[in-house]
């Protein structure tokens, strides 16, 4: 979904809702819509998803996109997108739900995570973000007859989300950046080089430990604490940045 914040066109089922506006919502298995939002779905992977999951599922980052990635980039698009794939079930099913809910939970995805909210953070300047919440509600979700109330910042604390919020923000500093905003378009070189910073950290890693970036040198310390998956998205998002906007 996108949505501009100048116009702010949001589809018919979406609205915009304030920080502290309370809503109804409750998903559980008791409901019989339980885990049909795992299925028929787009699901676009930030590069701290994909952190979280990869670990979940005990693979490096290289194996968990051969398996479970598709990376598309239509002809107008500046940066690719990666998609979970789905399973061939007919149902376009998640390849981690089954019938008694996610079985990554604690490490889903930040949009499953946010359901039925969606936050916007627009980047205004290089260090203040503009954000604001959005309402998802669509008929087949049972979520909203249910007895709980809370504002949109309430729920996404509940949910766990302040993580994912912080990686994604950094990342949109890459993303949002003037120049891309202008028009500048990537190489081939150039979007392969986002796929290995931000997706595929183990790799990058290796090529750090190995001195294989240029113009990067690191002492021992750093590269001890390069070991953090976490510490190394950070450093590559700086590092992306870099290569990609300043040379």
């Amino acid at each position: 979904m996108r949505t501009c914040t100048q116009q702010l066109w949001l589809p018919k089922n979406v609205r915009k809702v304030e920080t502290e506006e309370a809503f109804s919502f409750l998903c559980h298995p008791g409901i019989a819509c339980f885990t049909h939002c795992c299925r028929q779905l787009e699901l676009v992977l930030t590069p701290y998803d994909i952190l979280r999951l990869k670990n979940a599922a005990g693979l490096t980052s290289s194996a968990f996109l051969n398996q479970y990635v598709i990376i598309e980039k239509e002809e107008n698009d500046t940066f690719p997108r990666l998609y979970l794939t789905m399973v061939d079930d007919g149902k376009a099913s998640c390849v981690f739900v089954s019938d008694h809910g996610c079985t990554v939970y604690a490490n889903r995805p930040g949009a499953c995570r946010a359901y039925p909210i969606g936050r916007a953070a627009m980047l205004k300047d290089r260090n203040t973000l503009d954000e604001f919440y959005v309402l998802l509600e669509e008929e087949h979700c049972q979520g909203f007859g249910q007895d709980r109330h809370q504002s949109p910042k309430q729920y996404c604390q509940d949910q766990g989300l302040s993580s994912y919020n912080r990686f994604n923000d950094a990342v949109a500093a890459i993303l949002q950046h003037d120049k891309i905003r202008q028009g500048m378009i990537l190489s081939e070189q150039q979007i392969e080089t986002y796929i290995l910073a931000l997706y595929d950290l183990d790799t990058f890693r290796t090529m750090i430990l190995t001195n294989q970036l240029p113009d990067v040198t690191l002492d021992a310390a750093r590269k001890q604490e390069l070991e953090e998956d976490e510490k190394l998205l950070l450093f590559a998002v700086d590092w992306l940045k870099n290569s990609l906007f300043n040379r």
